[in-house]
């Protein structure tokens, strides 16, 4: 009898993924196509503001899509639809997304707080009625930052992601025909 292969569990086994605290998230899109945007060699030093949201600003050298515009729609309207969770920095790039996560329960734990699963599940949702299609890969990659240091690590990774597009593990090198 053939055996499915077992997939890996992505999330921190027993870790309540609703307490308050910051969270690095990536979400892909499927078989890492850029659907989100482009950045264009010929425009390196023009610079596309995407929208303030929280504490801080990402300033990226990407153009957004429709797909993309909507994706950050998406990401803008995550703290009005959740009283407790803020987007602290993020940065929408070609074929993926970066963003802090930040759960920070100021009226007391509600008995059903959104989990990052929630979430992340309930943004790349929307996203796919908005722009009737689903662009997104399975799951998404988090991380729970723990410290200054790795906070301060990951709000500089967010902020030249895209200077350094060409070198990042998501870069899909196009394909001479």
């Amino acid at each position: 009898m053939y055996e499915l292969p077992k997939r890996k569990f992505n999330r921190l086994k027993d870790y309540d993924y609703s307490q308050a605290g910051m969270y690095f998230v990536t979400a892909c899109a499927k078989d890492r196509a850029e659907l989100f945007g482009n950045i264009p060699a010929a425009n390196a030093g023009v610079i596309y503001n995407q929208r303030n949201v929280g504490a801080a600003t990402c300033r990226p050298r990407v153009k957004l899509s429709e797909c993309g515009k909507i994706l950050e729609d998406a990401i803008f309207k995550i703290q009005n639809i959740y009283d407790d969770i803020l987007v602290d920095r993020y940065i929408i790039m070609p074929n993926h997304v970066h963003m802090i996560l930040v759960i920070n329960h100021t009226n007391g734990r509600q008995v059903a707080a959104p989990t990052v699963s929630l979430v992340i599940g309930n943004m790349k949702r929307a996203v796919s009625l908005m722009s009737g299609h689903s662009p997104w890969q399975k799951s998404f990659h988090d991380h729970i930052i723990r410290n200054e240091q790795s906070y301060l690590q990951i709000a500089e990774y967010i902020e030249n992601n895209a200077l350094t597009w060409e070198s990042d593990c998501f870069y899909n090198p196009p394909q001479n025909t």
